[in-house]
């Protein structure tokens, strides 16, 4: 049984990352209702939450259908970033998230997310400053170093798990690589065969499919995956690969009526979430992922992101459902 302090979450944890624009509660509780074991928050700026900058407080909203449920900070100030946890901490989630990994330029020349990277005393130091902040479990999400000559991720498990993390998440690419080239898992399994470790190491990195998520699990002997980008307008992924592990065999893919009906529950929650102009505004960008491969669908695709009605918009992804593209 796979813990984050007493959060339990089962044999084999299947994670949904932070994204940002993504991982907001509409697209989680719908992740979570397809086999997600454990769902992230967008990442929500330190200097943001103390500011009571609006978007940022909206990012702490959590509901008790997506639990277990974590909430992520990133910043580069101890003080800042203590003072966020407590801000975190008022909303219960079940865990406290920290981002040392976000490789976008705005956030790094701030010196927070993969910033960090380059100074594993700071990375330390900020991670303490949540620990000792908070009563909840404290996680950390990172990359394996700034770049391939400084590759630093066996030392930073070592030291973030002795200041009191409880589960650390490694995306399997330096931060010069962004999301491009393949990622290198082997050093995963280097922190995981570490006998000094003994919290869940969960991996995360280019597991697209339920074969690559079996294989990856044999070969690095990683506590659970965390996916990413796969789960975009695919929550079924997760599905997917329960099933795999489970019995060796693949289910069938989601029909256009379940892809249909996933994009029409992801825009009603949105809207009751955010109300109705901004949920369908929302909404939007992810109507290409949930009908991506759908031949002959262009026409239908441009109703999606231009319709601002939502009784035209429900009406129109019924129809969709009674579609035959194919």
């Amino acid at each position: 049984m796979v813990k984050i302090g007493s959060v339990s979450l089962g044999e084999f944890p299947l994670l949904l990352a932070p994204m940002e624009d993504v991982s907001d509660p509409p697209f989680r509780i719908l992740c979570k209702l397809h086999g997600a074991d454990m769902l992230y928050s967008e990442f929500i700026s330190s200097e943001g939450l103390i500011r009571d900058a609006m978007k940022s407080r909206q990012k702490l909203d959590i509901f008790d259908d997506e639990r277990p449920v974590g909430i992520q900070i990133f910043g580069g100030d101890e003080e800042a970033m203590a003072l966020s946890a407590r801000i975190v901490e008022t909303v219960s989630p079940d865990v406290v998230d920290i981002n040392f990994g976000c490789p976008v330029k705005k956030v790094v020349a701030k010196g927070a997310g993969a910033a960090v990277l380059k100074d594993i005393d700071l990375m330390v130091r900020l991670t303490q400053a949540v620990v000792k902040s908070t009563h909840l479990p404290v996680t950390v999400k990172t990359r394996l170093g700034w770049d391939s000559d400084a590759i630093n991720i066996e030392e930073v498990a070592e030291r973030l798990q002795d200041v009191g993390i409880q589960a650390l998440s490694i995306h399997a690419r330096t931060r010069t690589q962004m999301y491009k080239g393949h990622s290198d898992w082997s050093y995963i399994a280097k922190v995981k065969d570490n006998p000094r470790i003994h919290i869940p190491i969960f991996g995360n990195g280019d597991i697209d499919s339920p074969e690559k998520a079996l294989l990856y699990k044999n070969t690095y002997g990683v506590d659970g995956i965390m996916i990413g980008r796969a789960a975009i307008g695919y929550p079924w992924i997760f599905d997917e690969i329960k099933q795999y592990l489970k019995t060796g065999e693949k289910i069938a893919p989601p029909t256009i009526a379940q892809r249909a009906q996933a994009a029409l529950q992801h825009l009603l929650w949105a809207v009751e979430w955010k109300g109705e102009r901004l949920g369908i505004l929302e909404t939007r960008r992810h109507y290409t992922n949930y009908f991506k491969g759908i031949p002959h669908f262009k026409e239908y695709k441009q109703q999606l992101v231009t319709i601002d009605e939502l009784p035209v918009l429900k009406e129109l992804l019924e129809r969709i459902a009674q579609t035959t593209f194919f």
